[in-house]
């Protein structure tokens, strides 16, 4: 099992930010950088016009138990961030899985 870790301050996300490549779909975009590690790190962000805390946490949790439940079908070495966009706010865990793997695909990260 691979081990994951979180992207944990601004300097981080910035770096991913800036020098990684994004992708985007309906409800995610996701930002993919070589971090030249063994591991991975996810960062998830979600901002306050999505909705209130309750359901940011919501979205953060549902992101990351897709992102666990599949990890083993990413490579290793990556920061990846996740920011979500406000039409996410309704959407059930399928719908997120979906939209996260399929970014995933588009990023080639993922088997």
């Amino acid at each position: 099992m691979k081990k994951t870790e979180s992207l944990k301050n601004s300097y981080q996300f910035g770096s991913v930010y800036k020098n990684g490549r994004s992708h985007a779909d309906k409800y995610l975009v996701m930002y993919v950088l070589d971090n030249h590690t063994e591991s991975n790190r996810l960062g998830i962000s979600v901002s306050k016009k999505v909705g209130n805390s309750v359901v940011r946490h919501r979205l953060c949790r549902l992101i990351r138990e897709a992102y666990r439940l599949h990890e083993d079908m990413f490579n290793s070495g990556l920061d990846i961030a996740v920011v979500v966009r406000r039409g996410a706010s309704d959407c059930d865990y399928h719908t997120i899985e979906d939209s996260l793997m399929h970014l995933a695909k588009i990023h080639h990260v993922s088997g």
